[in-house]
């Protein structure tokens, strides 16, 4: 059965995001913080941010450069930091044309600008609220907890150099917004009518995220879950749905769909989410799918792991096979996102002023928590983790 599309909550005029000069009020925070993967942007970076990534885990450089080919393969830049760049200006330009006096400034966990600059930079300009937008729409730990504990960390320095600390929030996750949901539905719609005629109509879709641990599956948002599979797969399966169903009523036509995987990079004896996109592709080939239509509604931009997991290995792995497919773009900087990341700012701060604003989610789960509860998708090894009650 389908989830029923909910609609957007009526607002609420006791709510009110307008400031008494008419302007959309944004107190008490006083700075967006774009909290960001990072990735090389050069041939000589690719080793050193790798060595970032998989600090503390021993790997030798000779099989990091062995692990960073596919980024030899672009010339050893990530896709991410421009798409950021895309971003902040979209971001940007969505504030300036709403009246939201609002900075806007970004860090990355792994490589330039580091979070810790960038928030050394913050607390030096006088900002002491901050709202942290993490490039991330789904609970689980990589996607969450993570950023929380980069986060506490990069504060801890600031604290030892006598810096002032400032408060940071996490938006909450914003899968379900429509400023997510509706770019991936045009971005399927688009990418089908890339494939060849005759196959268009019966082509099926799979809906692409990065898998994890099962563990990590299982322990992913608070600790009461959504149910098997914990709050990352119920979340994913929720948009997929979402879309699908939106396809269908463009389309008029019922296509199967599945929820499949990428971008796995755990030792092979421990579990993680299946099944993988190539694996997909085969099964689909083998029960006479005509083509398929990829639909990464895991990540919020091409980055890396986009165009190499799927425009290079997914499509060469269906050429093999001589299967039609076709890819379906990430929400970048659609204006549609950047509205939702106004929207979210607007929502939170009105939330933090004691109102009760209209917030927007489509599906049955509804909006996600503002702030993520103990327990919430815990780490094998707890660290301290800022934006949260634990």
């Amino acid at each position: 059965m389908r989830e029923p599309e909910a609609p957007a909550p009526a607002a609420d005029p006791a709510a009110s995001p307008a400031s008494p000069s008419g302007t959309p009020d944004v107190h008490p925070y006083d700075a967006l913080l774009l909290l960001s993967f990072g990735g090389p942007e050069g041939p000589d970076d690719v080793v050193p941010f790798l060595e970032n990534v998989t600090h503390g885990r021993g790997i030798p450089r000779e099989r990091l450069k062995e692990v960073g080919k596919h980024y030899f393969l672009f010339g050893g830049v990530s896709p991410i930091n421009a798409q950021n760049r895309e971003l902040l200006d979209a971001i940007r330009k969505e504030f300036a044309a709403h009246g939201v006096d609002l900075p806007v400034y970004w860090g990355n966990r792994n490589w330039a600008p580091y979070l810790t600059d960038t928030l050394r930079e913050m607390s030096d300009a006088g900002h002491r609220r901050v709202l942290v937008l993490a490039t991330s729409a789904y609970a689980s730990y990589s996607g969450c907890r993570q950023y929380r504990e980069n986060l506490a960390a990069s504060l801890a320095v600031l604290a030892e150099e006598g810096r002032p600390v400032p408060r940071v929030d996490k938006l909450r996750h914003y899968f379900n917004h429509p400023g997510f949901v509706d770019p991936m539905v045009d971005a399927t719609l688009a990418a089908l009518d890339a494939l060849p005629a005759e196959v268009r109509d019966s082509a099926r879709l799979a809906f692409t995220t990065h898998s994890i641990p099962l563990t990590a599956a299982d322990t992913s948002g608070p600790v009461e879950g959504h149910g098997n599979g914990g709050a990352y797969v119920a979340q994913h399966v929720a948009v997929a749905r979402l879309v699908a169903d939106r396809v269908r009523e463009a389309t008029g036509i019922e296509r199967p769909w599945e929820l499949v995987y990428q971008s796995r990079s755990g030792a092979p004896h421990i579990p993680w989410l299946e099944p993988d996109i190539c694996d997909h592709l085969e099964e689909a080939h083998e029960a006479g799918a005509p083509a398929v239509v990829m639909v990464p509604i895991g990540f919020v931009s091409d980055h890396m792991e986009v165009k190499y997991d799927l425009d290079t290995e997914a499509a060469a792995k269906a050429a093999e096979l001589g299967l039609p497919v076709s890819r379906a773009a990430t929400v970048g900087a659609d204006p549609r996102f950047a509205a939702a990341i106004r929207d979210l700012v607007q929502e939170r701060a009105a939330t933090e002023r004691g109102l009760a604003p209209a917030r927007c989610a489509l599906g049955a789960l509804g909006p996600s928590h503002d702030i993520c509860p103990a327990g919430c998708c815990p780490a094998r090894t707890p660290l301290p983790a800022a934006a949260g009650t634990d």
